[in-house]
């Protein structure tokens, strides 16, 4: 069911699949590579195959299609919710350190995305 209340976000956030690579950030060789669902200046949705308890934090490399290299994030798990049974789960995170030159990359994306409709 659908959250229908009112828009608690602090910023606009765009539907977007964008390649991210993420791990804990105290695993170096522990990589996996997912999508984002969707994407703010504050956070995004990612499908990851492991369940993250609220708190843990993640280092993210995301790709974002204006910018030709990996953008940097340390992100902290809001929510890690399963959607296919022992598979698939959708984890909220918020971004908790975030280099300026990539939040301005992050923010230009997003709104390039919002004037394009998504």
């Amino acid at each position: 069911m659908a959250y229908t209340g009112p828009e608690r976000r602090k910023h606009p956030r765009i539907n977007g699949r964008f390649v991210v690579s993420y791990r804990l950030v105290d695993e170096e060789d522990n990589v996996d590579v997912s999508q984002t669902r969707n994407l703010s200046l504050g956070g995004m949705l990612l499908t990851t195959n492991t369940v993250f308890q609220p708190g843990v934090n993640l280092a993210l490399e995301m790709r974002l299609p204006f910018f030709p290299h990996p953008i940097s994030v340390i992100a902290k798990v809001i929510e890690s919710k399963e959607i296919v049974k022992d598979l698939i789960y959708d984890t909220r995170l918020t971004f908790i350190s975030t280099d300026e030159k990539y939040k301005k990359i992050i923010s230009e994306t997003v709104e390039c995305y919002l004037k394009k409709g998504q």
